[in-house]
């Protein structure tokens, strides 16, 4: 059973210019209410991107909507789990650890604009208020250039665009969920005034390439721990991906700033793996960088969010 794009939601698109990111949490005080919610929320979700595309068939817009292990086994209970979804726990490394949080919805809207998506979150929350609350919302934003908010490209090691859905799109290994994606929401604070003290070669030590041309550093030049060392997957002996985007947030005023993570994974192990190797190997970027959240999500295919609207789940 091949893999069909036409069925996946956005899990192998740009991060977008404009981001929203919002983890909601359902009541569980009335379960076919909540079940109800979700059923229409999975229904108009698809239906406003459909208008705002035709609003503004320039406006870039992409969503993706999914559930934690703890809202699927909540709301469909006699229905099969995505093989790979678990209820996601702390990585413990020497310095610093990994933390999980909780959530049950995902939402990750981005477009060209502000304007789209406000308007598209406001019409999404309109429906989803009355049985959730919100666990987190962050805004991020495209910073110069692309780059990650630390200065350097973001994306490098993402695969190209015309293979990423082998590695962001659940394939035959699950044939019951095929064309869904994983994805895990972390997000981290950064110590900026630490960071911007180190030098400029220092800073490409700790990440392991060229901060203004992007180049590779030779593996004598890296720090045993840079970050493109600790944060690559091997097992096996063979390189492992998955589509990830870095989307910086601030608050600059209030001297806050930090790094929105979403990664798009068919096999949600590849993922943990990178994560363990980060925080075991104790990524140099940690050193300026604290993890405040960490929950996975299974990104449905729209053909399981239709099965969800007609109350086949």
């Amino acid at each position: 059973m091949p893999i069909d794009l036409k069925d996946t939601q956005d899990v192998y698109k740009d991060a977008g210019e404009s981001v929203d990111f919002i983890i909601l949490n359902l009541n569980r005080d009335d379960h076919e209410e909540d079940l109800d919610g979700v059923r229409e929320l999975s229904d108009r979700i698809q239906a406003i991107k459909r208008s705002m595309r035709i609003r503004r068939a320039d406006g870039n817009l992409n969503i993706a909507f999914g559930f934690s292990y703890s809202a699927w086994t909540y709301l469909f209970p006699n229905s099969n789990v995505p093989k790979e979804l678990e209820d996601f726990q702390p990585i413990k490394g020497p310095k610093y650890t990994a933390v999980a949080t909780p959530g049950d919805l995902f939402l990750h809207v981005r477009a060209a604009d502000e304007g789209i998506v406000y308007e598209v979150v406001d019409q999404i929350m309109g429906f989803a208020r009355d049985f959730t609350t919100v666990e987190d919302e962050t805004k991020g934003f495209r910073y110069l250039e692309g780059r990650a908010i630390i200065g350097f490209i973001d994306g490098t090691e993402n695969p190209e665009v015309i293979e990423s859905s082998e590695y962001a799109v659940i394939g035959d290994e699950d044939p019951e969920f095929i064309n869904g994606s994983y994805a895990f929401a972390q997000k981290y604070l950064h110590n900026m005034d630490n960071w911007k003290g180190l030098s400029t070669e220092d800073q490409e030590k700790a990440i392991g390439r060229r901060k203004y041309t992007d180049l590779e550093l030779k593996e004598e030049e890296k720090l045993p721990n840079a970050h493109n060392i600790a944060s690559k997957d091997e097992y096996g002996g063979v390189e492992h991906k998955i589509v990830r985007m870095n989307v910086p947030f601030s608050n600059p005023a209030e001297n806050e700033t930090g790094t929105y993570f979403i990664g798009y994974s068919r096999y949600f192990a590849v993922t943990k793996r990178m994560l363990i190797n980060m925080f075991t190997k104790s990524d140099r970027i940690l050193d300026f960088s604290t993890p405040i959240s960490g929950t996975e999500f299974f990104i449905p295919s729209k053909s399981v969010l239709d099965q969800i609207v007609d109350g086949e789940r």
